[in-house]
């Protein structure tokens, strides 16, 4: 097991976008240290230790491409995720080929991040999460994107599966709706905080929880996942 937290450079230079990364990682544990220019980033990345490099594409002084190009020529393996608003087919090969080891294109939901994160150190060989996430009959496999009871397969929608992760890698722990919405919805949601609760109640249907009571609602505050019968 690491003891010691995943080191994460942030390059970024959209505030919103800095916060929802520096909060969210720092909740998960990580030590997160941000640059919101390219040469400060790059700078950073030369000076420290990093486990992974977080970097936007569009960036003030020295944009992604340059920073992955410089690091890669002078020998630095950081594992590289980049960020971009861009979709086009050739703007990722072009990362990809300058050595990065995945691109997420804006916006993304924090859960798709966080998945991207542990694929990538575990190529890298570092550690990873445990495979398969178990709580009573429910077993859940973040990788693969497969969810059963009693061995059956669950048919959830990609927002029930993020929902149901985050509850079972976290259990107990309170969240409230706004925290769902902006790791599962994603940072630059607008909608309705009701959303949420819908959505509970279709997974609650769906893993057969009305009686057994696995997600509690937190009067006031939102939803916990819970094991005992308190």
């Amino acid at each position: 097991m690491r003891v010691t937290p995943i080191r994460i450079l942030v390059i970024e230079d959209e505030p919103s976008i800095v916060e929802f990364l520096r909060v969210g990682l720092t909740y998960e544990g990580c030590e997160v240290e941000v640059a919101e220019d390219g040469l400060s980033g790059l700078a950073l990345a030369r000076q420290r230790d990093f486990d992974l490099v977080i970097l936007d594409l569009l960036l003030p002084r020295l944009d992604g491409f340059g920073v992955c190009r410089q690091l890669r020529e002078a020998g630095n393996e950081v594992p590289i995720i980049m960020l971009t608003a861009r979709k086009e087919v050739p703007d990722r090969v072009k990362g990809l080929d300058l050595g990065a080891d995945d691109y997420l294109t804006k916006p993304f939901s924090f859960d798709e991040l966080l998945a991207r994160m542990r694929a990538v150190l575990r190529r890298r060989g570092r550690a990873g999460e445990p495979p398969v996430l178990r709580a009573l009959d429910l077993a859940l496999q973040p990788d693969t994107h497969e969810a059963y009871r009693d061995n059956a397969p669950l048919d959830l929608t990609p927002l029930e599966f993020a929902l149901l992760e985050t509850f079972m890698r976290y259990p107990r722990r309170v969240f409230t709706r706004e925290a769902l919405l902006t790791r599962v919805w994603g940072y630059d949601y607008a909608g309705d905080a009701n959303v949420v609760d819908v959505h509970v109640g279709h997974l609650r249907d769906k893993i057969g929880d009305r009686e057994r009571r696995l997600i509690r609602t937190v009067y006031g505050v939102g939803y916990s996942f819970r094991l005992d019968a308190e």
